[in-house]
């Protein structure tokens, strides 16, 4: 599928990853899929009760949109520890900075490889992970316990090891949160963090596991909504032509998915009509958004992003450089809207179990 072919209706559809908007596919699910093309829904644990009904809807929303052209993103956070969204029956993976902490490269590398094992198996085809930010507070702070280290090097080691990892299990890795959250005590669901750090000082740093990733091979990364003084002083990271589109797109020269944390938190909608907020993050180079919204919100939204394109107020070609990264990606990872079997739950628990096993020892030997 090439970018030409595209209508702008299944151009405008490709920007956004939505959330269900109720806890099974309903009429509204099949219409955001067959009438608004949407790009790809995002699953949380709040969408199912157990693995079969998680299996269930992933098959479901495949198949609703084999009348489309372009194979659906679905897309969940998986990083383990306190951001876990598979069900009960998975046992659940210690956190990354436990895991880490081992510093056992094996282990480290196992756990990425059974996160992208354990998705892949299930029809997932995005994890919004791992995290590369860098921990500088407590476990409990926004980011805490959910990174893989203290410093830049602790980080880039165990962090892009597992991204690699569940990229070898053909699932695209999308590190987070561009250009770094660790150095914040803010948490962007419910404020627009500031960081005031000289560019250079954030180079070295927070950005530095990032620019590593990227020569390492990184497919897609999340921009956070995270507010950088010294590099724009309008416009949150997400929104910003010159942190995405100069220094990622120019000065990094990187070419893969580009994707925003979801824009209904508090540190965009506070300050941003959502259209605004999707213009702005077009203009700057993004590829696509997490809208968690009503599916009403969704549909007054594409609808406004369709008067802007026709009044030029977001360019054409800026449409499709964004969609045609998607298509691209898409086509890199052989997306294709085929019914899953399943993951073999006693062998997932297994493999994990001798993962946290491995965490607890290292614990004890403290």
């Amino acid at each position: 599928m090439v970018i030409e072919e595209l209508t702008l209706e299944e151009k405008i559809g490709q920007l956004f990853m939505i959330e269900l908007d109720e806890k099974e596919i309903s009429n509204r699910t099949i219409e955001m899929i067959q009438k608004y093309k949407i790009g790809g829904f995002i699953l949380y644990s709040k969408n199912y009760q157990s693995y079969e009904e998680m299996l269930q809807i992933v098959n479901q929303l495949k198949e609703i949109n084999q009348v489309n052209k372009i194979p659906l993103w679905i897309a969940i956070d998986q990083e383990g520890g306190r951001v876990n969204r598979m069900p009960k029956e998975v046992i659940p993976l210690k956190n990354a900075f436990d895991i880490a902490k081992t510093k056992d490269m094996d282990i480290v590398k196992k756990s990425g490889q059974v996160m992208g094992k354990m998705l892949k198996e299930t029809g997932i085809n995005m994890n919004f992970a791992p995290v590369l930010d860098i921990k500088r507070f407590k476990d409990i702070h926004a980011i805490g316990n959910r990174c893989y280290g203290e410093n830049v090097q602790e980080v880039e080691t165990y962090g892009i090891a597992v991204m690699k990892e569940m990229q070898k299990q053909g699932l695209v890795s999308v590190i987070k949160h561009f250009p770094g959250h660790g150095r914040t005590k803010k948490d962007s669901h419910f404020f627009l963090p500031t960081i005031r750090t000289r560019q250079e000082e954030l180079e070295k740093t927070d950005m530095h596991p990032f620019q590593k990733a990227i020569q390492e091979g990184a497919d897609a990364i999340m921009v956070g909504h995270i507010k950088v003084k010294k590099m724009d002083k309008k416009y949150p990271a997400s929104l910003s032509e010159k942190i995405v589109g100069q220094k990622l797109r120019k000065d990094w020269n990187y070419k893969g998915l580009v994707v925003t944390d979801d824009i209904k938190m508090l540190g965009i909608r506070i300050r941003y009509s959502m259209i605004t907020a999707v213009q702005h993050a077009i203009l700057a180079g993004v590829n696509m958004l997490i809208v968690g919204l009503p599916y009403e919100k969704i549909v007054k939204l594409i609808g406004q992003v369709d008067n802007k394109v026709s009044r030029l107020k977001i360019p054409i070609g800026y449409l499709n450089k964004s969609v045609a990264v998607t298509l691209e990606m898409k086509k890199k990872y052989g997306l294709i809207d085929e019914k899953s079997k399943g993951m073999n739950l006693q062998e997932i628990n297994q493999e994990i179990e001798e993962i946290n096993q491995k965490v607890v020892e290292h614990q004890n030997e403290k």
